[in-house]
């Protein structure tokens, strides 16, 4: 058999050739395409809320007394640690719930000098704090704490309770869906205001679960909102 000419094995050399730069045409326009695709997508936030109430308080009750008999001065603060301990157990709580941390003393004068040393030279204190799950039985307590007061017990800074809502989990998915749900309606209609088409999800990010208090005079009602930010791609 004759071998094919140089003029034959040119034309199929330049045929190949045609035939690869075709395709790798074809490929190049197919991922332009596709890049293209790839770089239109919009990113949307939905959010969600719900107002629950709080389901735990802890309540701490700082108290100090002060003199120059350290025996006297421990008297005294034992004296006014048993009187809460006594309040909250007539509130109805029990002693499970009350907790006495280790008091403190402060010698006035350790470090103070002639004219310049307090009239007081001991300073006894300690907090005697209530952790209940029973808030509606707390906020009737919070509202009868002038009795220590009225008593002779001196509150001191940082008594004001804190309510806490423990149970996030129960709610958070509920709640992460309704935000999604809330992203993507805003995503649709921005697909349908450009003229586009909702495509899948290009990321998504669920954020933070924020709990507040609803306002200032009810801190045992609390408003979770979440916030999530979900990236759509758009077709044409």
């Amino acid at each position: 058999m004759a071998a094919p000419s140089r003029t034959a094995t040119s034309i199929i050399v330049a045929v190949v050739l045609a035939l690869g730069l075709a395709a790798a045409g074809w490929f190049a326009a197919g991922g332009m395409e596709r890049l293209r695709a790839a770089d239109r997508y919009v990113t949307v936030k939905g959010s969600a809320e719900q107002v629950v109430d709080a389901d735990r308080v802890v309540w701490p009750l700082p108290h100090t007394v002060g003199g120059n008999d350290l025996a006297t001065v421990q008297r005294e603060l034992d004296v006014n640690t048993a009187a809460i301990r006594r309040f909250f157990l007539d509130a109805g709580f029990s002693e499970d719930e009350i907790v006495v941390s280790p008091p403190r003393l402060e010698d006035r004068w350790a470090w103070a000098y002639g004219d310049s040393r307090p009239p007081e030279r001991y300073r006894y204190s300690t907090t005697v704090s209530l952790r209940t799950d029973d808030v509606p039985r707390a906020l009737e307590a919070v509202r009868n704490s002038g009795q220590l007061v009225s008593g002779g017990v001196m509150i001191g800074e940082g008594s004001a309770p804190e309510f806490d809502y423990t149970r996030l989990n129960d709610i958070k998915p509920g709640l992460i869906a309704e935000a999604t749900a809330a992203a993507r309606d805003s995503a649709e209609q921005f697909a349908k205001d450009s003229g586009s088409r909702l495509g899948g999800i290009r990321s998504a990010n669920q954020g933070v679960v924020a709990i507040s208090d609803r306002d200032q005079s009810s801190p045992h009602v609390k408003r979770v909102r979440v916030v999530t930010t979900v990236e759509y791609f758009l077709r044409d």
